[in-house]
């Protein structure tokens, strides 16, 4: 039999024309990822970490909307993609540090069934087995509670994972400290399979060294809880945002509550994969030293890739075979700027193309169509264009980096200052920058920024611009102020996963959704494991 070769053709689509909006930070925003999600990035976060300010922690999420019980397989990375998460310290759009993430996939117990089975401490056959599996014969393995050696023996589908850095065009593997291998944490079951979850996630938390010597770079990959919170459906609608969240204006006090959620999170129940990295702040500088908020050295511009070489030959039972030069799939620096930003004729060309080459979608970052149609639907005043207010998200320049930073060409990465502290939780607010927080987006990304009323306001509204830093252009907002379920203050940052058995999604008509006025949650547990965050409220109307 000949072998099937399935060559990636990466075309761009020309004729379709830009929706309304699309107010998903990059879940399936592009043609081309709509049909290759496990090379879709969702979400790109970089922030100063919060415990340990001499580092920067990088959070690149693929492959969106994983539904916890979705066996047998679940959410395996996939080998023949290469993740990359790209660092440009001199202010020229062009990375000067790649870390590479690859994978790999082992089926260690082919005839079974399922990706992961256990329960207690084993169960054998019984006295009334038939005949050729003996009684007493071990049937079902214990319960999952390492990734590796003993209590293992459930993973069958179990992922390795290595990681590369790339300077100035040479590469150094970054090893596990102890020489044993990385493991991708695996989706969380259910109590039975995996009976203490959040330690399982834990252990895949390593330190890595290269060049022989301590690195203190940390690593983590696993699927876990989608961080991002929205209000999906009602923008999708053409913009059809609940009255309880004063139909996307919210109020004073509404805006003024962090912890608040009006409207349903869509992403809630929801499960990701997740690579996180954590690099001390001397390896990404362009000198090697930290520096002050004050100095131009210390703003880096990041961004993350997905790429698949030219071929992939799959032939039975043979494990796929991919070789051939790589081809970016997807980008993604600042969240929504292909969703509200690009067009969707030019989504997969800009999906393909370099930061430095942004200059041939100019015209979108300075006649933003998403502000006219906020214009248009909510009938609100906004700047005129050329949109010179945006620069700050495709420039090196203020309130993100300090006066003297070269601005470089127009180019979309995620602008950090590393030399500005990370604010504490009391003080932290979900608005970051525009509220006053100076280590929240667009100076970088954490998990609880909340970048769709962000970027509502900034995009939509031009608040950044003179004279329209006023209601109802500062009020903006989905009604969707949290994520469903409390991130981590420590890295990996992320919360783990989902539980496939407990969690589930409550349908139209079930009680507190529906007619009913108000709905209990997006997500719900029977019961809620230790892990699963409580509910939210979220009224229909």
């Amino acid at each position: 039999m000949s072998k099937l070769k399935s060559v990636l053709g990466l075309t761009v689509s020309l004729m379709i024309a830009m929706p309304p909006g699309a107010y998903a930070s990059s879940h399936r925003e592009a043609p081309i990822t709509a049909l290759d999600h496990a090379a879709d990035i969702t979400d790109f976060y970089a922030f100063v970490s919060y415990d340990h300010p001499d580092r920067v922690t990088f959070i690149m999420n693929v492959d969106p909307f994983l539904q916890p019980s979705n066996g047998p397989n679940y959410f395996p990375f996939d080998p023949s993609i290469v993740y990359s998460i790209k660092i440009d310290n001199d202010h020229d759009a062009t990375s000067d540090i790649v870390f590479q993430v690859r994978f790999n996939s082992q089926i260690r117990a082919p005839k079974v069934f399922t990706g992961f089975v256990g329960a207690g401490n084993g169960i054998n056959a019984p006295a009334n087995s038939p005949a050729p599996v003996a009684p007493g014969t071990p049937v079902v393995p214990p319960a999952i509670t390492s990734l590796n050696g003993p209590g293992s023996a459930g993973l069958s589908e179990r992922q390795t994972y290595t990681v590369t850095m790339i300077k100035k065009g040479i590469g150094t593997p970054l090893t596990n400290t102890d020489g044993s291998a990385l493991f991708a944490v695996p989706t969380n079951v259910g109590p039975q399979t995996m009976p203490d979850y959040d330690s399982l996630a834990a252990q895949g938390i390593y330190t890595l060294q290269g060049n022989g010597g301590a690195s203190d770079i940390r690593v983590f990959a696993g699927t876990v809880a989608d961080p991002f919170f929205i209000d999906l459906g009602a923008a999708f609608d053409s913009f059809n945002f609940r009255t309880a969240a004063g139909g996307g204006v919210l109020t004073t006090a509404q805006d003024g509550d962090d912890k608040l959620n009006l409207a349903p999170n869509a992403v809630a129940g929801f499960n990701v994969n997740t690579i996180a990295i954590e690099v001390p702040i001397r390896l990404l500088t362009v000198d090697g030293a930290v520096h002050a908020a004050t100095d131009p050295k210390g703003t880096i511009g990041t961004w993350a890739t997905t790429s698949r070489q030219e071929v992939t030959i799959r032939q039975s039972p043979s494990p796929a075979q991919a070789f051939g030069n790589l081809f970016q799939v997807q980008r993604l620096g600042n969240p929504l700027v292909n969703e509200l930003v690009i067009g969707t004729g030019s989504k997969d060309y800009w999906s393909m193309s370099n930061p430095r080459d942004d200059a041939a979608f100019v015209n979108y970052d300075l006649d933003p169509l998403i502000a006219r149609v906020f214009n248009a639907v909510y009938g609100i005043n906004i700047p005129k264009p050329p949109r010179y207010d945006l620069l700050p998200l495709v420039t090196y320049a203020a309130p993100i980096a300090p006066a003297g930073t070269p601005a470089g060409p127009i180019a979309d990465m995620l602008r950090l200052n590393t030399g500005v502290a990370p604010t504490s939780l009391a003080k932290r607010s979900r608005l970051g920058l525009i509220a006053g927080d100076p280590a929240g987006f667009p100076n970088g990304r954490r998990l609880t920024d909340d970048v769709v009323d962000i970027a509502a306001r900034v995009v939509g509204g031009g608040i950044l611009a003179k004279g329209f830093n006023v209601a109802p252009n500062n009020l903006i907002g989905d009604g969707v102020n949290s994520t469903d379920v409390p991130t981590q203050e420590t890295f990996p940052y992320v919360h783990y996963a989902y539980s496939g058995r407990d969690s589930r999604h409550i349908d139209p008509g079930e009680t507190g959704c529906g007619d009913q006025p108000t709905l209990t949650s997006a997500s719900q547990s029977d019961p809620a494991p230790a892990n699963q965050g409580g509910p939210t409220t979220c009224p229909v109307n």
